[in-house]
């Protein structure tokens, strides 16, 4: 008998935070030409010969901060949603995978449709879609299978922003904040030149909380982007900037909000809480707070259930 599948993505994470296996994910993460859009014969030597001798030995250090355990603080928060996911839909088969190294998408997909699988849908865990992070999932999936079916993209959907105005706006009442910060992943402007829609996403995600919590307006509201990379320009405002500036305006009490990222991850433990808060603090902040991702908020499993049942047949 066919079963239901249904494969969570999110973006992938070193095996160990050894200076070696993150050297391994971030040759194969910057060696996607979605992600670094310039011609292999030019980056390949730069990557390998610039590149990774100096980032793979400083990521290793910031992944030691972050590490548990039980590992990957990404990876034990997919595998957790997906047993919960699991445990509501015991008819469907779910899984999950990996963008760049373990578990590999393709062999996933292999062990789905052998398991029974037929009417699979396949998630990015991405809210807002770009063709930096999603579009590499639509590529590998589609190496492997074209008629498997996408969500491309949940940003605008009211049952998560639903649930993301109810994170936040628990947060906000818990203490008297001067603003709450929006803060996504950033990505080089040329690619919003070359029509990418993420900052788009990303604008119309933030407007979406601000509907559903009335104290907040865009007076005491500041979206930006974080996570740069390289010397190119990237979108702005840029969240180091942001924050250097704010205790200088009076704004000392921020509440931190990341809605481009569904589960803990580097950028949001060792960017936002150890890097930035230091950053806030030295330049005359005093109350850094942050909202916590979904992570395995059993509410975000129930809404990935209602957003995979809209798509099945």
């Amino acid at each position: 008998m066919s079963k239901k599948g249904l494969l969570l993505v999110n973006l992938g994470t070193p095996d160990s935070p050894d200076p070696d296996d993150v050297k391994v994910y971030l040759k194969e993460f910057l060696s996607d030409t979605n992600v670094i859009q310039m011609p292999k014969f030019l980056w390949q030597p730069i990557l390998r010969g610039k590149i990774l001798p100096k980032r793979a030995p400083e990521s290793a250090k910031r992944y030691q901060k972050i590490w548990r355990e039980d590992g990957s603080p990404l990876m034990v928060y997919t595998k957790k949603q997906t047993e919960q996911i699991q445990e509501l839909k015991p008819d469907w088969i779910v899984r999950y995978a990996m963008t760049y190294r373990q578990p590999n998408i393709a062999e996933t997909l292999a062990e789905m449709r052998l398991s029974g699988a037929e009417d699979i849908i396949v998630l990015p865990l991405f809210p807002q879609y770009s063709v930096t992070s999603t579009q590499s999932v639509i590529d590998q999936v589609h190496q492997t299978d074209h008629t498997i079916k996408i969500i491309k993209s949940f940003y605008n959907d009211d049952a998560y922003l639903d649930l993301l105005a109810n994170i936040i706006r628990e947060a906000w009442n818990n203490n008297n904040y001067d603003r709450l910060i929006m803060s996504y992943h950033g990505i080089p402007q040329s690619y919003v030149r070359h029509g990418d829609p993420y900052v788009d996403h990303c604008t119309e995600t933030t407007q979406g909380v601000l509907e559903r919590i009335g104290p907040l307006t865009r007076d005491n509201t500041t979206q930006v982007f974080q996570s740069r990379f390289g010397p190119t320009k990237w979108v702005q405002p840029y969240l180091s900037d942001t924050l250097l500036s704010l205790p200088q305006q009076g704004v000392k009490r921020v509440l931190f909000a990341t809605p481009a990222f569904v589960a803990d991850c580097l950028e949001t433990l060792e960017e936002i809480q150890i890097e930035n808060h230091d950053l806030f603090q030295q330049a005359g902040g005093e109350v850094f707070d942050v909202v916590k991702p979904f992570n395995d908020h059993i509410n975000f499993s129930h809404y990935i259930v209602s957003l995979a049942n809209k798509h099945f047949d």
